[in-house]
Order: structure tokens, then C-alpha cells, then sequence
């Protein structure tokens, strides 16, 4: 059940505050500077039944260079033993009460509670239980929210050990997305749901905009009618014109799926719900280029199809293998970038990337789901986690 918890800042308890903050050169919003030293940090750990990695994720919280001030696991229906494990670990449980909207909806009754006493030198740290956050991670994301220059900083991930091939492809996969952050400096399309601290006046604020109508979604911190919670909460801070970034400091490790249905299951989701997130924001100067990557999506479709087709009609018709030089261009680019952008995996996966047949069964599962999550949104097929 959720007591009433107070923490120690600024701020009317029983209300939401104001702060509408000052803009920058670039338009942008800027939050009120604090010494790092003063911000408290809390953390949130939505659980379910995640008595197998819950320890693991408190103790890289408890090993942080920057130790949180206070963190909090939220057991939504459990019925293993997370909250016991998660007390043993000295870390405060609340139990969610009726929640049917899963991990949005675990945060949002807690949030309800603390927000309203949360003030100008408070953050608070989302993290998923599956995910360990490496030692300094919350040094340098206090660092650099500290600044106000920034509403939330999120992480980059790796994937932890196993789940055989389907495993070594996720973990290749976060390798290149986390190579891709770190050449555009930070400036990530989306604060991941495995590891990210808001400033709690942005927060409060997002709580505001919902209230009024400027945003989607009910008068709450996360959208629970949606998919990808933490997609909908980047474009809902974007359009607030607060400043995202996720540091190349910022790290941590989180699970990968073990078996192929629970990851097309997971990227179907992923996948429809960005759509979803999309068609409610509309198309504005935040949301292009969140639609440019969806039309590349597309067409990334139409081509390794169309690649495949050939490909298939060139052995069926003359019995082997006759590339017309424009898909051997295709061929040899896409080698070549899925060897590159594995370097920091080690020479092993990079030879393994060169395997033209191997990475293209990863390449074609996830367009499968992406067409899918396509046809499932035009024909408003029913949502499912």
C-alpha cells in the first residue's frame, strides 16, 4: 500500500509547483543552477516479479561514486520475493494499489506522493530492476543536471551476458546505437527507460502541461495509454523545450531478451508504440525528425525486400547467385558498416558481423517487426504490452 512521503525540500506539499524557468540562446528552456553537492537524488525502481535481478540492481546503486540520498522500489504486483530482497537491501518498498497500467502506472502513483514536496535541488532517477548502472553514472549525470542546463540525462546501455545468438545480436545492436550517441555528442532521440535522472521541477512541469491540455494524456507524469512510456516523456519534455542529453559517461548494463518471441514481442512494442507516440504529438518542428527516421524505416523495408526478391528471382532463374552491381554496391556497404560499428565488441564479433548471411537474419527479423508495427498502427489493431 502507498503511505504518504514527505521529502525534504521546497515546494507546497498536496499541489504541483510552477516553475516556468528561462530561456536560453537557443530558445531552450534553462532550470534553476545548484551546487551538485546539495541535489538529493531519488531513486525509483518499478519491479514485478524481479527476485532473480533486483540484488543486482541495488548493489550498482550502493557502489555509486555519487551514492543516491534515497531509493525506493516499487513492487507492482509482485508475487515473488522482490520486496523482501529489495528490504534486505536496505532499500525502501512501496506496493502499488490496483495498478492496472504496469510500469507507468507503478511510477505515476508514487510520483502522485513525492512531486508536490520536491523543489528546486531535487532529482529523481527512473531505472529499470533489470538494469545496473556502472560507478559513475550518478556523479556525472548529478554533474551535469546540476548545471540547469538540462531537464533529464539519460544512459547508454550494453546488454548483459546470455540468451546465445538472439542474445550476441542485442548486445551488438546497443553497441552500435551507444556508438551512434556518442558521435552526435550526446544528443539522443530517446531518454531510455533503463536509466535516466529528471530534474523533478521538469517533471512537475510535464504534470502541468498534461493538466491543461498542452500535452496528451491525463494530468499525471507518464502517459498510460501508450506503449513506450519513456518515448512519450521525451517528446513530452522536448515540447516543453527543455534540453535532453544522454553523456557518453552515463553507462550501465541491462537484460536482453532470451528468446526470439519475447524479443519481436518487445521490439513490436517498441516499435508501434513510437508510431503511436508520434501520431498523438502530430508532425511540429520536435517531431520531424522522429517521422524522417520512420520513413527510413520504411524504406529500409522496401529495400532489403526488394534485395531478398532479387536475390531469390537471380537462383531461381539461372540457378546461381547473379547480383546486379547495384546490389553488390548494397551488399559490401552493409558489411562494412556492421563490422565498423562493432569495433568496440573486439575482432571476434567483428568477424562475426562479416558474415554477411548472420547479420542479416538479425537485419530481416527486425524489419518483419517493424512492418508489422506499421500494418498493426494503420489498422489501429488492438495495443499490447
Amino acid at each position: 500500500m502507498i503511505r504518504r512521503v514527505t521529502t525534504d525540500g521546497a515546494g507546497p506539499r498536496g499541489r504541483v509547483g510552477r516553475h516556468r524557468g528561462r530561456k536560453g540562446a537557443d530558445g531552450k528552456r534553462d532550470l534553476p543552477a545548484v551546487p551538485e553537492s546539495s541535489m538529493r537524488v531519488t531513486v525509483l525502481v518499478p519491479a514485478h516479479n524481479e527476485e532473480d535481478q533486483i540484488a543486482e540492481t541495488l548493489i550498482s546503486l550502493r557502489r555509486q561514486q555519487r551514492r543516491p540520498d534515497r531509493v525506493i522500489v516499487i513492487a507492482d504486483n509482485c508475487g515473488d520475493g522482490t520486496a523482501e530482497i529489495a528490504r534486505a537491501h536496505g532499500a525502501q518498498v512501496i506496493e502499488t494499489v490496483g495498478n492496472r497500467h504496469k510500469k507507468a502506472g507503478a511510477l505515476n502513483q508514487v510520483l502522485e506522493v513525492l512531486l508536490p514536496s520536491m523543489g528546486t535541488r531535487h532529482a529523481v532517477l527512473v531505472m529499470d530492476a533489470d538494469s545496473a548502472l556502472d560507478p559513475g553514472f550518478l556523479h556525472h549525470a548529478v554533474a551535469r543536471l546540476a548545471t540547469g542546463k538540462l531537464a533529464a540525462v539519460g544512459g547508454t546501455f550494453t546488454g548483459k551476458p546470455g540468451g546465445g545468438l538472439v542474445g550476441m545480436f542485442q548486445r551488438n545492436e546497443y553497441a552500435r546505437y551507444a556508438r551512434d550517441v556518442r558521435r552526435l555528442h550526446g544528443k539522443a532521440l530517446v531518454l531510455t527507460g533503463t536509466a535516466t535522472l529528471f530534474r523533478a521541477l521538469a517533471l512537475k512541469e510535464v504534470v502541468r502541461a498534461r493538466r491543461s491540455g498542452r500535452l496528451p494524456g491525463r494530468d499525471q507524469v507518464y502517459d498510460v495509454r501508450v506503449l513506450t512510456e519513456d518515448n512519450e516523456l521525451t517528446l513530452a519534455l522536448l515540447h516543453l523545450k527543455f534540453r535532453i542529453l544522454c553523456p557518453a559517461e552515463c553507462t550501465l548494463t541491462t537484460e536482453v531478451m532470451e528468446t526470439w518471441g519475447d524479443l519481436f514481442k518487445q521490439r513490436l512494442r517498441w516499435k508501434r508504440g513510437a508510431l503511436e507516440n508520434l501520431a498523438d504529438y502530430g508532425c511540429n518542428r520536435v517531431t520531424l525528425p522522429y517521422w524522417g527516421r520512420q520513413f527510413l524505416s520504411l524504406l529500409g523495408i522496401i529495400v532489403i525486400f526488394a534485395y531478398l526478391g532479387a536475390t531469390a528471382w537471380s537462383i531461381m532463374v539461372t540457378g546461381g547467385l547473379q547480383l546486379h552491381p547495384l546490389w553488390m554496391a548494397v551488399t559490401g556497404v552493409f558489411i562494412v558498416e556492421r563490422i565498423v560499428t562493432v569495433r568496440s565488441r573486439g575482432g571476434g564479433q567483428m568477424a562475426v558481423a562479416g558474415l554477411l548471411f548472420v547479420e542479416m537474419i538479425f537485419d530481416v527479423f527486425l524489419q518483419i517487426a517493424q512492418a508489422k508495427a506499421f500494418w498493426d498502427a494503420a489498422w489501429r489493431r488492438e495495443r499490447k504490452w
